[in-house]
């Protein structure tokens, strides 16, 4: 009896959120097989609305990725398929990806589109605002939240550096240093010049409505009503895939890329925001479509 043939592609995609689908409309677009591999846990799942892509700005984040799988599978040549691959490894002249469910593909080249976990602090309240009223990004939220009574998560260079970049969309702001400031005196005192107010008592819960923020609540046991909080939580790789591949990673925690999305391993492209700290929609779109761009370089080239 015949063993059944393990499913060949020329490209295969992990991850199917806008990096993902991006590359996917363009490689459907120039003929080649792909297979989009999605686990369904976008980092935006929660965010209301995604702003600052022209054409789609106030969409949905769920409508827009309804609209780009509904185009990128359109092409007869491009499917998705919802599962969480667990391992990938190079297997002669291409790759071997393998599934939760046990499932195994193999592809002449992979990009990894898998985005980022953000590893937000154990502070009740903190996960249910998050991407609501809890904000990382004022290209994404500030005019969504301007002029409104806001405060900045922080401490030290990082505290300051997001103070005096919200201070634009929201002069009223305070900046909550959750413990003792390490800022400098020269930063102290410009805070203290665009009268920032500085709290260095230790929050200990985000008092909110469905996420929609109303105050905090500090370890003084007083409370400071907002609407909206800016804070910058670390983030990592959402899964070690390109750690088993053996693709670089910089002192940030990025993968290392070129412009075209190449990593350190020939073969393997990455897009999206597990390679830039520039978190939006349109750069995940612009750099899944710069990778495909350059893998339908090199297959037509070894094609020819």
């Amino acid at each position: 009896m015949n063993k059944p043939s393990t499913p060949s592609y020329d490209v295969i995609i992990i991850g199917g959120s806008y990096a993902g689908l991006s590359a996917a409309l363009v490689l459907g677009r120039s003929l080649w097989t792909v297979l989009v591999l999605d686990s369904g846990q976008p980092a935006n799942r929660q965010t209301p609305h995604s702003h600052s892509f022209l054409t789609r700005d106030g969409e949905t984040p769920a409508e827009l990725t309804r609209i780009a799988r509904q185009q990128a599978l359109a092409y007869p040549t491009v499917s998705l398929q919802d599962a969480t691959v667990t391992t990938v490894q190079p297997s002669d002249s291409s790759f071997l990806v393998r599934t939760n469910e046990g499932e195994v593909f193999t592809a002449k080249r992979l990009i990894l589109a898998t985005g980022l976990t953000d590893l937000l602090p154990d502070l009740p309240g903190f996960a249910e605002c998050w991407g609501i009223s809890v904000l990382h990004c004022p290209f994404c939220h500030g005019y969504e939240v301007k002029d409104q009574v806001v405060g900045v998560l922080g401490n030290g260079d990082e505290g300051f550096g997001l103070a005096k970049l919200i201070h634009h969309w929201n002069p009223g702001l305070t900046l909550f240093t959750n413990g003792p400031s390490t800022l400098t005196p020269e930063q102290n005192a410009k805070l203290h010049q665009h009268a920032i107010p500085i709290i260095e008592t230790p929050l200990v819960a985000l008092q909110h409505r469905n996420g929609q923020l109303d105050a905090l609540k500090l370890a003084d046991q007083s409370v400071k009503p907002l609407q909206a909080l800016y804070a910058r939580p670390a983030m990592q790789q959402s899964n070690d895939l390109a750690l088993q591949l053996g693709c670089e990673l910089d002192e940030m925690g990025f993968i290392k890329v070129n412009e075209f999305g190449k990593t350190s391993v020939e073969g393997v492209f990455a897009a999206g925001d597990n390679q830039t700290m520039m978190r939006q929609v349109l750069i995940a779109a612009t750099n899944g479509l710069r990778a495909a761009v350059m893998i339908t370089r090199e297959l037509m080239e070894e094609k020819f």
